[in-house]
């Protein structure tokens, strides 16, 4: 594999840049966060996007900083002052799509091809199916069917303007009447809803507002790519995170010539893994952005055993069906049932139709009638473990037939003929890339057949299942998490330190994560959610003594606060008990736009498209009332009586990711506590307390839980920036095991062997079980040994008890001096 050639980060931190938030607001945080112990700062994308938006994945103009934070001149003010202060620059950067803004005017390259169709220079920018519509580029922009709408349409000049949107006219179209117009374009409008089944160009998952570019097509790559690599060339930017590799055609040929264009610079991409999946070995970049690593830090905090007593109360609940959130394979597979027929359906048949071009050219194994085809395509789908092949890499090759040949033979099952079975047969032999012989025109189709499969199916993962299923199946939380499996939401410290080793062996300087601008909900609510797996029956206790906790539909307590959902109840109390009651006062404010944004994206009573609106004024009703109101006390209680358990996860969390393998990435604000919602929640503008880091720095005590975090964070940040031989690739990474009737309840390790970290899991069922007892802890050769938040020294070859060790704090971080 590739590793950078340029020196990686020791640690990154993210800001989401947005208007309210500009380069001039991150740099005047600069000197609070060198001193807090980062290495570089990593940015939101900072190239032009659509007008206010708060995130930049949005880009309209890729030659351009955007204007709404600064500018290229607010940008490189940015850079040095953080070189000033000795920091670095990391940049998202999105090769995947652009925005289909309002107005499209915008977004220039898209214009033209509106305007000059296939034979604009643009046109090879984006992912268009010109074969269908007649050649025309569907855009589902409109209110209404186009009959109701043709009276808001009107000619101005060179122009068509609806409402707030403006199109350009063919040249030479201008006078014609309404209907010939319209005919006479490039484009084809239509009523928004059309795009689920009729739309020609690839977007971004489901989002219709963002469409696809050919990354992939040298010319593409270079106009889109030019900017950002001038200034990774001037100084301006040193390293960069790649947003949804999986989009590309060829994520690993991308990062190839990424890697070649930016001279070896420290990149990660934002690759989810599934299971024990691992990154291509052949992928020119230092490793994913760390969801791997939240999944099996969060797994370290869950009980298996509560876990599954949780599942039982939730069952006893909500009576769910068990593909209503009932069972997680069970769910999982209708969810993806539903997207693959519904929301990708678009996609399904342009794959389609691409496959019957090809059966029509080739009797062996072709022959087959698009129904057929159709349905060998949606049974392959939505069988797939992960979320896509990577055909174009030979050394992939046997683990793609891993994955798609068991799939393939599952997938033979659906049909009730054997012989119509055989379309299974071709859909499988496209989607790995085999079959390339052939006439000129069938060899391309393959090809594009294989990378469009690819592209539909990571969308269909991440539609299915993050966006779906994760809301369907609310038993745990802090489990439903980009990269993470609720059905087996539990790890062993032996996983936890096998995929460290390999970490440390394949891909030191990969980047790790617990918050980031895409969790659904931050770490510190995750930690405090996850205590409840240990305490299961506590949880059931205190739901069933909440008035109106329970809905009609589920249980023999009826309660008259509750919408007619258990599910809903149940994912609404704890998520409450996650987010906390907020200082400021807004509970409420926030908790309710996460539980509708849950209850759209499940999708069983209300959707983004088809919302119920009596039932959404219930759900808010019931929120408010009851989770953000006076019934909600006993959520208080309990989390006061657990607040020594959440107190361990949240520092244990921390400690693990900061010292682990790979190059840790704190989402703005998780230095302390942090308990943030999906997004929005989640991207409000970063603020920064900079007075409790001097505080600390001048020997005052922590105060509190965020204190305790803060000082252990930068601990543990200047340690990785003072001594990065210890911990990047030239360091190492040894387990250190308990010796004792407590030993699963201690993790430690140690790094380049000098560093050890020591972290309690399960702390709670820990005391139930009569704590430490004689458990002890034999420390690492060498020594005397100086902890770094307390200070307290043990002599070299020391063996301790971890009932004296961990006294003071549920984690403790030693130094070889």
């Amino acid at each position: 594999m590739t590793q950078p050639s340029s020196p990686s980060p020791t640690a990154t931190y993210r800001l989401q840049l947005q208007p309210d938030f500009p380069f001039a607001a991150a740099e005047r945080a600069v000197p609070y966060l060198a001193a807090l112990g980062v290495s570089h700062l990593h940015l939101s994308p900072v190239l032009e996007s659509v007008p206010g938006s708060t995130h930049g994945y949005d880009v309209v103009d890729h030659a351009t900083v955007r204007a709404e934070l600064g500018g290229e001149a607010g940008l490189r003010a940015l850079a040095a002052t953080a070189r000033s202060h000795g920091l670095g620059l990391v940049v998202d950067l999105v090769p995947n799509h652009m925005a289909v803004p309002e107005p499209v005017s915008l977004n220039e390259p898209l214009w033209q091809v509106l305007r000059d169709g296939p034979a604009s220079p643009y046109a090879r920018w984006f992912d268009i199916d010109w074969e269908a519509h007649g050649g025309r580029l569907l855009l589902p922009l409109l209110a209404g069917r186009l009959g109701d709408e043709i009276r808001h349409l009107r000619v101005d000049g060179e122009v068509l303007r609806y409402h707030g949107h403006t199109f350009p006219l063919r040249p030479g179209t201008e006078g014609l009447p309404p209907a010939r117009l319209l005919d006479a374009q490039w484009y084809r409008l239509a009523w928004w809803r059309l795009a689920r089944s009729e739309l020609n160009y690839r977007r971004f998952f489901t989002i219709s507002e963002l469409i696809g570019v050919r990354a992939e097509d040298p010319e593409v790559f270079e106009a889109t790519h030019g900017t950002v690599l001038r200034l990774l060339h001037e100084g301006v930017i040193d390293g960069l995170r790649i947003d949804h590799p999986d989009g590309l055609v060829d994520p690993g040929g991308y990062l190839a010539r990424l890697h070649e264009r930016t001279g070896g610079r420290w990149t990660v991409v934002e690759k989810i893994l599934t299971g024990d999946e691992q990154l291509p070995a052949g992928w020119a970049c230092a490793g994913t952005t760390g969801y791997d690593a939240l999944r099996h830090i969060d797994g370290l905090f869950v009980c298996p055993q509560g876990s599954g007593r949780l599942f039982s109360h939730y069952r006893d609940f909500v009576t769910p069906l068990a593909d209503e959130g009932g069972d997680w394979e069970e769910t999982v597979r209708r969810a993806a049932y539903e997207v693959v027929t519904h929301d990708l359906s678009a996609e399904v048949e342009r794959l389609v139709r691409t496959a019957a071009r090809i059966s029509a050219r080739r009797p062996e194994p072709g022959d087959h009638a698009p129904w057929a085809l159709r349905h060998a395509l949606r049974e392959l789908l939505v069988r797939l473990p992960v979320y896509r092949p990577y055909a174009a890499e030979p050394e992939q090759a046997a683990h793609n037939e891993a994955l798609l040949g068991p799939a393939a033979a599952q997938a033979r099952t659906a049909f009730r003929v054997p012989e119509e079975a055989r379309a299974v047969d071709l859909i499988h032999e496209l989607a790995l890339g085999r079959l390339t012989d052939g006439p000129d025109d069938a060899t391309a189709d393959c090809a594009d057949f294989t990378a469009r499969f690819a592209q539909t199916a990571s969308a269909l993962h991440a539609k299915s299942v993050e966006d779906t299923a994760f809301y369907r199946y609310p038993v745990l939380l802090s489990a439903c998490e980009v990269g993470g499996d609720p059905g087996e939401p539990a790890l062993t410290p032996a996983a936890f330190h096998a995929y460290c080793a390999r970490m440390q062996r394949d891909r030191p300087a990969a980047g790790t994560a617990l918050s980031t601008h895409d969790t659904k909900r931050s770490a510190d609510v995750r930690a405090r959610i996850a205590v409840l797996s240990e305490c299961p029956d506590r949880w059931r206790d205190v739901l069933g003594a909440i008035p109106g906790a329970v809905c009609e539909a589920g249980g023999d307590l009826v309660g008259g606060a509750g919408p007619r959902d258990p599910m809903v109840s149940w994912l609404a109390w704890q998520t409450a008990f996650g987010l906390g009651t907020p200082a400021d006062g807004t509970a409420a404010d926030r908790l309710v736009p996460a539980v509708l944004k849950a209850v759209r994206e499940a999708g069983l009573r209300t959707s983004w498209t088809e919302p119920d609106t009596a039932y959404e004024e219930a759900v808010e009703e019931f929120v408010r009332s009851g989770p953000c109101g006076p019934a909600a006390a006993p959520l208080a209680a309990l989390a006061e009586e657990l607040a020594p358990f959440i107190r361990a996860n949240v520092l244990g969390a921390a400690l693990l990711q900061l010292t682990m393998p790979g190059v840790p990435d704190l989402y703005q604000g998780t230095e302390l506590v942090h308990p943030t919602l999906v997004d929005p929640d989640n991207r409000r503008p970063a603020r920064f307390h900079p007075e409790l880091l001097e505080a600390l720095d001048g020997g005052t005590a922590p105060r509190d839980l965020s204190g305790e975090k803060l000082r252990l964070t930068a601990a543990a940040l200047r340690l990785r920036r003072d001594r990065p031989q210890w911990f990047g690739a030239t360091g190492s990474y040894d387990p250190v095991y308990a010796e004792g009737p407590a030993a699963e309840h201690c993790v430690a390790f140690c790094r380049g062997r000098r560093v050890l970290t020591v972290v309690t899991r399960l702390s709670l069922r820990l005391v139930e079980t009569g704590g430490w007892w004689d458990t002890l802890l034999r420390l690492p050769p060498g020594g005397p040994w100086r902890e770094q938040l307390t200070g307290r020294t043990l002599p070299q070859g020391s063996v301790v008890g971890l009932n004296e060790l961990l006294d003071e704090s549920p984690v403790a971080l030693f130094v070889r001096e």
